[in-house]
């Protein structure tokens, strides 16, 4: 495939995409589609590559070797898409899948179809989706190569900070930059924006790994330090949702596009309510399906009156 070389940013996200995001999240796929187009496009193609990502480091079925290989392997070819065809990829990741879930395996079966999506991105899109990808493919690399008899264990905080750096951190870099470059106006607050980025992606990570402790650990992949107090890691949870939160007031605050608002207020509510149920109930503990409509129904209604940031301030809750 030769790299993206569309002179104008994508008009439409193809269906197909739309699809393969109801199949591989939820949270996700609750809120891509709040973003207006072409963002929705390049957030959906980032997403996808991204999940890739995520099903190689999380592979089952692969050994440590092949792990880090394919990931490194990932991170050349979005480097250089000519380097080889995005089909025999596909076509070699599904001759051993990596994990058995159908919906992940249409993903990968889909690769070619995801990159024609990203050629129809602008070059700079790309550019700031390949990189960050390569970036998280390189970072979840470095953590695999770590791993023993099938088991990672983080040994302290520090280490805990920079995995969720790898794997999510970043991504908040690039949806920054993605969100700046869909609109001159936002340049005004893009330090602040570039600076809160990784704490970001950084809290809504450990809410994750909070909640499915006890999951990935029966998957060999332990991720709270033994000696961490889980307290310590459900208080910088919060302080990065606070600063999650300081994040989108200030895109609401600057006229930012309300589907970017949303898309960033939306995640944050419900990591918060997410975050309370696991500290009150336990690791495994979820939101309800009608729990997540009423605050998408808050937070439609807030968008309406301008009002994001009230909503998200702890009193809004």
């Amino acid at each position: 495939m030769s790299e993206p070389r569309g002179s104008a940013r994508a008009l439409a996200t193809p269906p197909l995409l739309d699809n393969l995001l109801q199949g591989c999240s939820r949270t996700f796929a609750l809120t891509i589609p709040l973003l207006n187009e072409p963002t929705r496009c390049e957030v959906t193609v980032a997403y996808l590559l991204f999940r890739i990502a995520d099903i190689f480091e999380d592979s089952t079925a692969w050994p440590r070797r092949k792990k880090s290989a394919q990931l490194r392997q990932l991170a050349v070819f979005l480097e250089d898409p000519s380097s080889r065809s995005a089909r025999s990829l596909a076509a070699e990741w599904k001759s051993q899948p990596p994990l058995p879930f159908p919906s992940y395996l249409e993903l990968l079966g889909e690769f070619p179809a995801v990159m024609r999506a990203a050629q129809s991105l602008s070059p700079r899109a790309w550019s700031l989706v390949a990189t960050h990808t390569c970036r998280t493919c390189r970072g979840m690399s470095s953590f695999v190569d770590r791993e023993e008899d099938g088991n990672l264990r983080l040994t302290d905080l520090a280490d805990l900070r920079s995995y969720c750096y790898a794997v999510a951190g970043i991504v908040g870099e690039m949806l920054t930059e993605l969100f700046l470059l869909s609109s001159n106006s936002l340049q005004p607050i893009a330090s602040g924006l570039r600076q809160d980025a990784a704490a970001f992606g950084e809290g809504l990570q450990l809410v994750n790994i909070l909640k499915d402790r006890v999951t990935d650990a029966g998957e060999g992949r332990y991720y709270l330090p033994e000696n961490l107090p889980r307290a310590d890691v459900f208080a910088l949870a919060r302080r990065n949702l606070t600063t999650a939160v300081g994040y989108s007031s200030r895109l609401e605050s600057a006229g930012s596009d309300r589907g970017i608002v949303a898309f960033t207020a939306l995640p944050v509510l419900l990591a918060r309510a997410t975050l309370d149920r696991v500290e009150r109930l336990g690791p495994g503990a979820k939101i309800s399906r009608d729990e997540v409509a009423t605050l998408v129904r808050r937070l439609h209604e807030a968008l309406e009156q301008n009002a994001v940031g009230r909503l998200l301030e702890p009193s809004g809750r």
